[in-house]
């Protein structure tokens, strides 16, 4: 069954790099790619009308220069504009069209995480029936390292589960923040020490274990690092990247209030690689 990829396009410069991986991806994968462009829909009817031929046109356009630009080959394509609120047409539109994935540029307003929550991204995140991909890099950028924060939640599993299958050949490093009780008090004493390092040795074969049973599943397996790191799972993942971005960040997003949507939201705000964000389940 041939894969359908789902690009929301805004016209926007900030949104040609998105556009241009959208492309790449699905000539990659041989799948179809579906543009859409959200109109106004309390824009009178004849105004609707024209802007409609406009915005297909442009987007046309866009997509000969993409092409042009990455030497790329025109994949399967329909191109065309809906009409609504632009994160509801996205989510309805992805699951008329049974989509494998949405793709969409990056958050605009950089460094302030506070205004994330109510953007188109962000809600399309929140609600999407597959992973959605979050694009600020040049589609010319190979995804060969892929960092993928890990607990023992089914979050985190299904979010590994696709990334070992959308991306076999790539180099995985996953990443678990542990923060073991009775560090500050405790931190000096010897025996609390041994008790710690033989819960951070479970944490280990447990993770290891955990990562083993799901690569079975699968024919490809990458090559793959496990990273233990102590401390606030925001936190460490935040200096991880600062210090060693990677090429594509794959989490998982709970769709609901919490820590999490604190933990999407800094990511959004502050995006120092493309991001790949799959639901919890």
């Amino acid at each position: 069954m041939t894969q359908t990829l789902l690009f929301a396009c805004d016209l926007s410069a900030e949104n040609r790099a998105a556009y241009a991986r959208a492309v790449r991806l699905a000539v990659e994968h041989g799948a179809r790619l579906d543009v859409i462009h959200v109109l106004d829909p309390y824009l009178p009817h004849r105004v609707l009308h024209d802007l409609e031929e406009a915005v297909v046109a442009d987007m046309k356009a866009i997509l000969t220069d993409i092409r042009e630009d990455y030497a790329l080959p025109e994949p399967k394509m329909l191109i065309q504009t809906v009409a609504g609120s632009a994160y509801a047409e996205i989510i309805r539109e992805a699951h008329e069209r049974e989509v494998d994935m949405i793709i969409l540029g990056a958050h605009r307003k950089r460094g302030q995480p506070d205004l994330v929550a109510g953007t188109t991204l962000a809600r399309v995140l929140r609600s999407a029936p597959c992973p959605v991909l979050s694009v600020s890099h040049l589609a010319t950028q190979e995804w060969q390292d892929i960092l993928v924060p890990v607990d023992f939640s089914l979050t985190s599993r299904h979010t590994l589960r696709e990334t070992l299958k959308r991306f076999p050949d790539a180099r995985l490093t996953l990443l678990h923040a542990w923060d073991i009780p009775g560090e500050r008090e405790l931190g000096s004493d010897s025996d609390y020490a041994r008790w710690r390092d033989r819960e951070v040795a479970r944490l280990r074969t447990q993770l290891e274990r955990e990562t083993e049973q799901l690569m079975s599943e699968l024919d490809d397996v990458p090559e793959l690092e496990l990273v233990l790191e102590q401390g606030d799972p925001l936190e460490v993942l935040m200096t991880r990247l600062r210090r060693q971005p990677p090429d594509l960040l794959a989490l998982g997003s709970r769709g609901q209030l919490g820590r999490q949507s604190q933990i999407t939201e800094q990511l959004l705000a502050e995006p120092h690689c493309d991001i790949m964000l799959c639901r919890a389940w």
